[in-house]
């Protein structure tokens, strides 16, 4: 994992997923903040596009790509972008998520559960399985955006609080097989954050009340904001956490207390 260019991350080579908005996007412009050279990947080409315009424009680095993280394919083709692109692999922060709206377990379709498994497991699985031979050799860092609700869980969530404990699981696994080749895998478990997505968990509430209700569990008293998640990951991407592996890092105000 080579040096050069100033930054906590001078030097390195990073793929966000699901950089198009929200956590991801305040990553991919944290990483490159920092010194890496940054792959903006999401299944919203134009949005990543847009997001690595912006970072070229601001005098970083970054190119993008458009990654459905729940297909091989498109995994495989992620990383050869960016080992085209950079000459190799040093980060990748598997954040593409999926959640359903708030519902009773009864009412939860087929269709939800299969989605959230697809993209917050799967797609894990997929980007994981293509950087690991990028990153052979060097070592590297594998970051997982989980949630606060794959350890503690609440009603309503059914299919999204157990894809993220089974991404939390994936991750660990990972970490202990990989410990021999300097790869260090590592969750964050984020509590409800301010993004796009957040609408999608308060569902058919009004908005208003919807966060109110979120703050209402979270002793700091306020929702995450994309920059909490994003400063988190850029600390388990740099060298500062070399001797960190198969954690999770809750981000989340105190709400796993």
């Amino acid at each position: 994992m080579g040096a050069g260019r100033e930054g906590r991350l001078g030097g390195k080579v990073a793929i966000v997923t699901g950089a198009a908005s929200g956590i991801g996007r305040v990553s991919a412009e944290r990483f490159a903040a920092e010194g890496a050279r940054v792959v903006v990947a999401d299944i919203d080409a134009d949005g990543a596009e847009g997001v690595a315009a912006g970072i070229v424009k601001g005098g970083g680095e970054a190119t993008h790509v458009r990654c459905d993280v729940s297909r091989a394919d498109d995994a495989r083709a992620m990383v050869e972008a960016a080992v085209e692109r950079y000459g190799g692999l040093d980060v990748l922060f598997n954040n593409a998520g999926y959640t359903n709206p708030p519902r009773p377990f009864g009412e939860t379709t087929e269709e939800e559960l299969d989605r959230s498994l697809a993209v917050n497991v799967k797609g894990v699985f997929l980007c994981s399985q293509a950087a690991i031979p990028a990153m052979r050799g060097r070592g590297g860092s594998i970051i997982v955006t989980a949630s606060v609700m794959g350890m503690r869980t609440r009603p309503g969530f059914t299919a999204y609080a157990s894809s993220k404990a089974a991404a939390i699981h994936l991750a660990r696994t990972l970490a202990v097989e990989l410990a021999g080749e300097n790869i260090r895998v590592n969750c964050l478990a984020p509590v409800a954050t301010d993004t796009p997505m957040l609408n999608t968990f308060i569902g058919d509430r009004d908005p208003e009340e919807g966060r109110a209700a979120f703050i209402s569990t979270i002793p700091l008293g306020r929702l995450a904001t994309p920059s909490d998640v994003a400063s988190a990951a850029l600390y388990l991407a740099s060298d500062e956490a070399a001797y960190i592996t198969g954690t999770v890092l809750p981000v989340d105000g105190g709400r796993s207390i």
